[in-house]
């Protein structure tokens, strides 16, 4: 059964002219509009809250354990006046010089230094949360990666480490029935491109016993996505995965199966990840393929920009993502990648995520069961009882947990029957792309803010890959980035 898995604040004028020198004695009411430093102040609902870090528009009241507002307590005599910052009432006193700012070009448009822009993007994504995803999404050259070989001595720590849990013999018998094209070599190289998965813990957690639990997590998933489901084999289903490679009834040459209808230009999914075609003209098939059974362009777009640093890549051959390690590298990179409001599989195996009081309110609970919930919860999950899928994957779980040497805790939470969606309050929930900041910064060129902000919904501008931050102000605000020595003047 292939489940379909979609990867589906301007700081800038803030850091150019809206920094406050001089703490206001007065709480100023919350207001939707203006922008919040981190560390300012500001009531609503009879409740004093601070800021984490910079943002607008976002309530303090719906802001979860890693969101932009902390409280401090009811409101007193100071919630009584004061005016919001950057709403147009504080100017700022900031030090910054001038040539920060954006400046007018002769032929229209502006000018910006890469270096405030680069500023700008690290100051927005430096959280607690954002920062520990960051580290579990590093990647390996692919130079690095193809030269993974059973048993070399050069081989990425954390690749030896899944080399001692588990050895190509004891893969083939966890795998017996699997197509050809999933081979030990290539597993170890899906591995090895992502630095986070099986990686070492600095911090007291037990990294071999984190690196078991990922690896029955992952194979238990990915038995029920590409598994042959056959109650008759002798060989038990849980060892019946990797079975298919594309999906099933699906190939390139099929009339159907396509996958494409994101494709046309007129669509932003279509520009930000163009699709190839044929020799006929015809779009390429976007089907499920791999371990994960990868589908559509708006999954095989970012997954190439993962892998390649180009979307390309895999929209003009997406053949590649059956046909080499990337068949299983496409299922490791959506168990260590978050699909906001949803953490990541990987934050819930080690520990990272831990549920809020709201997670706690939706039934979401740590165990194998989150992991089913990120995956595919609004199908079987929150029914009041376990569906087939379910029930599969919990048996699937339980015997890769026992060949790997997995203790199951009495209280684990396997299932997922009582526990509704992953929301944008809970503690996972972070915003993963960037869109235009619309805010209006009265001492800024045009009044605009020349940023983008974090949000939660899917854009072309993904706040993980290198770049797209600078990509979204240079598309909505005609800029040109320049190194700062040749940052340009009006009349220049």
């Amino acid at each position: 059964m292939r489940t379909q898995y979609t990867f589906g604040m301007g700081i800038l004028a803030s850091a150019f002219c809206l920094s406050s020198a001089v703490a206001l004695a007065a709480v100023p009411e919350w207001k939707s509009n203006a922008v919040y430093q981190g560390g300012d102040q500001a009531h609503t609902a009879n409740t004093i809250y601070q800021a984490r870090y910079w943002t607008q528009g976002d309530d303090p009241t719906a802001s979860g354990q890693w969101g932009p507002w902390k409280p401090v307590g009811p409101c007193d005599a100071s919630c009584d006046g004061g005016d919001s910052p950057g709403d147009g009432g504080d100017p700022g006193q900031g030090d910054d010089s001038a040539g920060d700012l954006p400046q007018p070009l002769p032929g229209g448009g502006y000018s910006m230094k890469a270096s405030v822009i680069h500023a700008a993007e690290a100051s927005l994504t430096d959280t607690p949360l954002f920062n520990k995803v960051k580290d579990s999404v590093k990647t390996r050259d692919n130079s690095v990666v193809e030269a993974v070989v059973p048993g070399a001595a050069s081989n990425p720590a954390n690749v030896k480490r899944v080399e001692s849990i588990i050895s190509n013999a004891q893969f083939e018998e966890t795998f017996p029935q699997r197509h050809e094209s999933y081979t030990y070599t290539r597993f170890l190289r899906a591995v090895a491109k992502f630095e986070g998965f099986c990686s070492t813990y600095d911090d007291g957690r037990d990294s071999d016993a984190i690196c078991r639990k990922s690896l029955a997590t992952m194979f238990a998933h990915f038995t029920q996505e590409t598994g042959g489901h056959d109650g008759n084999s002798s060989i038990p289903q849980w060892r019946q995965g990797l079975v298919f490679v594309r999906e099933a009834g699906c190939d390139a040459n099929n009339a159907g199966c396509g996958y494409n209808a994101e494709c046309s230009p007129d669509t932003w999914q279509g520009k930000t990840w163009p699709c190839g075609k044929d020799a006929s003209g015809d779009y390429l098939k976007y089907f499920g393929r791999g371990a994960k059974q990868l589908s559509y362009n708006y999954n095989y777009g970012p997954f190439s920009q993962a892998m390649y640093g180009d979307v390309r890549v895999l929209l003009n051959d997406p053949e590649k993502v059956a046909d080499t390690w990337l068949n299983l590298a496409s299922a490791v990179f959506f168990f260590v990648y978050p699909a906001s409001p949803k953490p990541s599989m990987l934050h819930v195996v080690d520990g990272t995520w831990t549920p809020n009081a709201h997670d706690e309110q939706l039934g979401i609970k740590p165990g194998f069961g989150a992991t089913t919930n990120i995956i595919n919860g609004g199908i079987e999950c929150g029914h009041g009882y376990e569906k087939p899928q379910s029930v599969n994957r919990i048996d699937y779980y339980r015997n890769h947990a026992q060949a790997l040497n997995v203790a199951i805790g009495a209280n684990e939470e396997l299932g997922c029957k009582d526990q509704k969606s992953f929301d944008t309050q809970g503690s996972g929930a972070l915003q993963v792309y960037w869109d235009q900041d619309w805010g209006y910064y009265p001492d800024m060129p045009e009044g605009k803010s020349f940023a983008c902000k974090l949000v939660g919904y899917q854009t072309p501008y993904f706040a993980l890959a290198q770049g797209d931050y600078r990509r979204c102000v240079e598309n909505f605000f005609d800029v040109t980035v320049v190194t700062d020595e040749k940052q340009q003047t009006a009349g220049q």
